[in-house]
């Protein structure tokens, strides 16, 4: 199986062409996670890249991260078993009041593909949901959506929530959002701050590479 072939088809967001490879690529003998680690993740990267680039837009960026989803969905079982580690694993979800899901959803898919264990919670979630699901699953970063100007109140909640809860040291909130801006951001206590799905990768890669950092 060529790989190039197979990171051009999850580029130009062929989702038949990306399953297809890596199907044939798997039948070959190579592992999951050469091809997620070689393949998929730098073909997200470039995704990334044109859309920082207004070379793609959101329709474009949606047909590769629901390619990426499916190849991953193929991947995964056998990831589970090779000792493979996901680059971190992040909380997802629509603050409580509004049910808008599609930018967050986008948000998710980007960050399965480039390496993250992702848990989605959905919209319309209470800020203590959000506190327990990252205690229980052991998240270091949580993410916050929002569209509405109304529910920026029950993101300031959430934000506050999430930093009493006692999570850890290296415990970071993301936001992002139509009505959210960095200077929001900022008053809140969010960690981090992103405008775009391309940007929330970036951002959340940061944010993980610092804590690893200071880690050490």
């Amino acid at each position: 199986m060529d790989l190039k072939a197979l990171k051009k088809c999850l580029v130009d967001g062929d989702a038949a062409g990306t399953t297809a490879g890596v199907k044939a690529a798997l039948a070959e003998g190579l592992s999951a996670a050469d091809i997620l680690g070689d393949c998929l993740i730098p073909g997200m990267e470039e995704v990334g890249d044109l859309f920082s680039r207004a070379e793609y837009f959101v329709p474009e960026l949606l047909l590769s991260a629901r390619a990426m989803t499916q190849a991953v969905e193929l991947l995964k079982p056998e990831l589970s078993g090779s000792g493979y580690e996901a680059a971190g694993k992040v909380v997802m979800g629509t603050v409580q009041g509004d049910m808008h899901d599609i930018g967050k959803k986008l948000v998710a898919m980007m960050l399965e593909g480039n390496g993250f264990d992702v848990i989605d919670l959905g919209a319309d979630v209470p800020a203590q949901r959000f506190v327990e699901t990252a205690r229980e699953s052991g998240a270091t970063l949580v993410g916050l959506s929002s569209l509405l100007s109304t529910t920026l109140g029950a993101m300031e909640d959430t934000v506050k929530a999430l930093h009493e809860a006692g999570l850890g040291e290296d415990f970071r909130v993301i936001v992002g959002g139509a009505p959210v801006t960095a200077e929001f951001a900022s008053r809140i206590g969010a960690d981090g701050y992103a405008d775009d799905a391309s940007s929330a990768v970036a951002v959340v890669k940061d944010l993980i590479a610092a804590t690893a950092t200071n880690a050490g």
